[in-house]
């Protein structure tokens, strides 16, 4: 057994390649940098297929083991996801801190967040990813004993702290249930006042909030380094001619996001699955744009965030002449805008392509609903759509609606109804 540090930031990484899995070193050490973390040595184990003591085999694990001696490393940072036993077993053999990819990432946030929300956030996300991992190397954890005089307490500590951990988890929950609502009021207001939404989504460090700071004259912390911003921001956009929407700044998605922190986030996200329309950002200087693209698709995708996007292609002020023709021969043609955030460079064109897409376009009519149809009837007041209901003669709801289009196709999306507005009630 052996005493976990509770400090120290000298760290050894160890890169894992897989075959047939994406290689993200260059991105790996950015997040341990994020942490502060002082690189003391690293090496590269290729896994060929997961082992379920140490994840990578014994022979490499001792010559980890070996490194981390020798550096006097604090701790041992894993480019993958270990199971709770895999993480124990390594640190008994490392005799320091073992920390792996999900649990870098939450140390970043843990970091980064501001806002009373943000940290709550983070807290549930780690206290989930915590409660799997009480077993550890802890030596004021008493074992049984054999013999009179000498039968300790057992583990009881372990179920102390996870009845802990359960309380505080409950109690977080229920306090972002309040925060959750009070967004959820403020999300109907904006519909009720017709107030269209744009959010910013994208990898993390494309360039999201200085494009925000840029778009909205507004001063939002963001630096060249990965999750420079965690809390949600909003800001009134203006349009021209008098027309304006609000916008969000929300947090960047990364490569394998750990699913506490999506868990954790989903009311933040919230924000981006009822917006009017989704700023995609991209870093067109990125060589990996393509994979960064697709990663962020897969987040959206499980967050049910099934909204209209533009392609905002930023930071064109780093391409050359010849990239710059490329993206616009290969890219720019799927409804894409090549802007610098930096330079100012495309962002008119961006506004004209946001302002086109957010101009409400309503329908108005009469639909009617079955009298079983209760839980769309429901839907359609959730929306604000209702502005006059009668009852027929068979208990059918007759309702006169007035809905945006956005909202319109989503309603039909989600209840299977086949129907069309009609001039008058039937």
């Amino acid at each position: 057994m052996f005493d976990r540090p509770e400090f120290g930031n000298d760290c050894v990484v160890v890169n894992i390649e897989i075959p047939g899995e994406e290689k993200h070193a260059g991105e790996f050490m950015e997040l341990v940098k994020s942490t502060g973390a002082n690189v003391v040595g690293s090496i590269d184990v290729k896994v060929a297929k997961p082992h379920p003591r140490y994840f990578f085999g014994t022979g490499k694990a001792q010559e980890v083991a070996e490194l981390v001696a020798e550096s006097h490393a604090e701790i041992a940072i894993i480019d993958h996801s270990l199971s709770p036993s895999q993480e124990r077993n390594l640190e008994a053999l490392f005799k320091c801190r073992v920390l792996d990819r999900a649990g870098l990432i939450l140390d970043i946030f843990a970091q980064r967040a501001r806002s009373f929300e943000g940290k709550l956030q983070v807290e549930l996300a780690q206290l989930a990813h915590l409660s799997t991992r009480l077993v550890r190397g802890w030596t004021h954890l008493e074992r049984q004993k054999g013999g009179i005089g000498l039968r300790g307490p057992g583990e009881t500590q372990l179920e102390t702290d996870r009845r802990l951990i359960g309380a505080r988890i409950k109690q977080i929950q229920k306090r972002l249930q309040r925060v959750d609502a009070r967004r959820e009021q403020g999300r109907r207001n904006r519909k009720k006042n017709e107030l269209p939404t744009v959010s910013l989504v994208g990898y993390t460090n494309a360039g999201k909030s200085t494009l925000f700071n840029r778009l909205t004259d507004s001063v939002v912390y963001s630096a060249d380094k990965l999750f420079a911003t965690l809390d949600p921001t909003i800001r009134k956009l203006e349009l021209g001619a008098g027309e304006h929407a609000l916008i969000v700044d929300t947090v960047g998605f990364i490569n394998n996001l750990p699913h506490e922190l999506i868990d954790s986030f989903r009311s933040t996200l919230q924000e981006t699955r009822e917006a009017t329309v989704l700023l995609h950002v991209l870093d067109a200087s990125d060589p990996a744009l393509t994979d960064r693209r697709q990663q962020v698709q897969e987040v959206l995708t499980e967050i049910g965030a099934d909204v209209p996007q533009i392609l905002v292609f930023n930071k064109i002020d780093m391409l050359d002449a010849s990239a710059r023709e490329q993206l616009k021969d290969e890219l720019l043609g799927e409804d894409g805008v090549a802007v610098s955030a930096i330079s100012g460079e495309g962002i008119d064109k961006l506004l004209q392509r946001i302002a086109d897409r957010v101009r409400p376009h309503r329908r108005r009519g009469w639909l009617t609903l079955s009298a079983r149809q209760g839980r769309e009837r429901a839907l359609l007041y959730e929306n604000d759509a209702v502005k006059d209901e009668q009852i027929g003669s068979t208990g059918e709801f007759i309702l006169q609606l007035e809905i945006a289009e956005q909202d319109w196709q989503r309603f039909l999306k989600q209840t299977g109804v086949e129907a069309e507005l009609v001039n008058s009630p039937v």
